[in-house]
């Protein structure tokens, strides 16, 4: 093949990826060749060869093609910085609510700015750059809001090697004029686009720095130059540079440490669906289910094995004193020290969304109904009492070590929350974008830790006590259930998996899906998730 043919055959399957990308339902092979206009067979080769790469996926349910997880974790990795986005998304709210424009979270990509996250607008006619698509870093106000935060030589060498070409007749093309706004902003604590990059269009943006003092990206509002006029904008920037403030006060300088080679299979038979991991500390052992199963298993030292197996679907499962509670489809059982099971009449039925222990050994609960969830502590009569409410569903419920703050996932959103006890008010802890994975599973560690799982994300995350992301995982599967910590010092993580929510295709580069997975985390002390068998009633 010459290098011309090379060039040909690249193109053609970045075509196909692109393709393939712009379509949020996917696309079918048929719909495939009409958008890139290739011979059936060179489209067959290419597909072939990205699907073998990972890089797209064929949806089974569907019948199309959509981008695949190695894509996603490439993407992921390289640009969506998590810890960055889960720190912004507040502010981006609420300058949203404040403002009813669009706002914006952009990172400088080499000698442009490109987008990672937007709030859009309240209005109909607003402001709707797409995310991903850089833009120049001299027209734009976070382009200029970057640059004039940066130190003089990185900031100059950029400069340097600009073209700066004319996008609109108010774009700045004078090299002099350029470093006098920039001087400006870096003066002001904050830069405006005057219908720069887009006739009609302004925007006002404010520089992040972390703790350490580096440029990390810029906050930015943008909207009809009708609406945001440039008195509003000179009202705006004080706003939108302490916006920034906040978000950079949130982020450390430390890279996120990235490694997916400590992870440690366990010889045992795969689950449709493995969830529920809890530690005994009584019996120094592992309890876990397969929901679909359904079976309950037990791991120690000497192995792993089936502790029980139900009749129906499991729905959630804790540790008791007399055994493992079970919620299952057809109602509640208790599983004595022997395996054997005993029915509960009277506990809350399908309703049931989260299950956890209280410190003091009390059940709590997430209950579902009305478009939304109620979390609580769980009463003798079934009833929760002074809930939390929640406009979402709630998968996953842990306290801490103290007992003084409760955490819950919300997948939808991918939001970690967290409440304190007596505390009617709930805060949002972190965010991850959808790119990330649906959050799942929930930990903590003694560290002020909360460790979580990305379905659809290949891999654990751990946020500090702060809300920022601060170690990251890679796992070999694609669908990590939910965690818990555990072992002799508490410092072995547990992490199950699914495998029957993972396509066919991807099995190939995941076969070790619905295994149950461990790793060693060093720590001056790790608490496990659930350490009782004590739940009083």
């Amino acid at each position: 093949m010459s290098a011309a043919d090379g060039t040909g055959a690249l193109e053609k399957a970045i075509d196909v990826l692109e393709a393939i990308g712009s379509a949020p339902n996917g696309l079918s092979q048929a719909e495939l060749a009409t958008r890139v206009g290739l011979p059936r067979t060179t489209l067959y080769r290419i597909i072939a060869s990205l699907v073998e790469r990972g890089m797209i996926r064929r949806d089974p349910l569907h019948k199309v093609y959509r981008l695949g997880f190695r894509y996603l974790e490439l993407v992921r990795n390289a640009y969506l910085m998590p810890d960055l986005v889960a720190a912004a998304s507040f502010e981006l709210r609420a300058l949203r609510d404040l403002t009813g424009e669009t706002s914006y979270l952009a990172v400088l990509d080499g000698n442009q700015v490109m987008s990672l996250e937007r709030c859009d607008g309240a209005h109909t006619t607003r402001s709707a750059a797409a995310l991903g698509r850089s833009k120049p870093v001299y027209c734009t106000g976070q382009g200029k809001a970057i640059l004039a935060a940066m130190e003089d030589a990185p900031r100059e060498a950029i400069i340097k090697g600009l073209t700066l070409t004319p996008l609109t007749e108010l774009t700045i093309t004078d090299r002099r004029r350029l470093n006098t706004e920039l001087q400006i902003t870096r003066a002001r604590g904050y830069a405006i686009d005057d219908e720069e990059i887009v006739m009609g269009v302004r925007c006002v943006a404010a520089a992040i720095r972390d703790n350490a003092g580096n440029v990390r990206g810029a906050l930015s509002v943008a909207g009809p130059a009708y609406r945001l006029t440039l008195e509003r904008l000179e009202l705006l920037g004080p706003e939108l540079a302490d916006a920034a403030r906040r978000v950079g006060a949130q982020l450390n300088e430390a890279q996120i440490p990235l490694s997916d080679s400590e992870v440690e299979m366990v010889e045992s038979p795969w689950a449709f669906r493995g969830a529920f991991p809890r530690w005994s500390d009584q019996h120094q052992c592992l309890f876990w289910a397969d929901t679909l199963a359904p079976t309950i298993r037990q791991l120690d030292a000497s192995g792993e094995r089936v502790f029980a197996r139900l009749d129906a679907p499991v729905c959630a499962m804790e540790l008791h004193r007399e055994g493992v509670l079970i919620a299952h489809a057809q109602g509640w059982l208790l599983l004595d020290k022997d395996g054997q099971q005993h029915p509960l009449p009277d506990w809350p039925g399908k309703s049931l969304e989260g299950l956890t222990s209280h410190p003091d050994g009390s059940l709590w609960a997430c209950l579902s109904g009305n478009g939304g969830c109620r979390v609580g502590e769980l009463s003798a009569e079934c009833e929760l009492r002074n809930p939390w409410h929640f406009q979402e569903r709630i998968s996953a419920l842990c306290w801490d070590e103290p007992g003084e703050s409760l955490y819950a996932v919300a997948p939808e959103s991918g939001s970690l929350y967290v409440m304190s006890a007596g505390n009617p008010n709930v805060r949002r802890f972190a965010t991850l974008p959808k790119g990330s994975g649906r959050l799942s599973g929930l930990a903590l560690d003694r560290d002020g830790g909360v460790w979580t799982t990305l379905r659809d994300g290949w891999s654990l995350v751990r946020f500090s006590e702060d809300g920022g992301i601060d170690r990251m995982i890679g796992l070999p599967v694609p669908s990590p259930v939910d965690l818990t910590f555990g072992g002799v010092g508490h410092d072995v993580l547990h992490i199950t998996s699914a495998r029957q929510d993972v396509p066919l295709d991807a099995l190939a580069n995941a076969p070790a899906s619905g295994k149950l997975f461990r790793l060693h985390i060093p720590s001056k002390g790790i608490i496990a998730r659930s350490t009782r068998w004590g739940v009083a009633r």
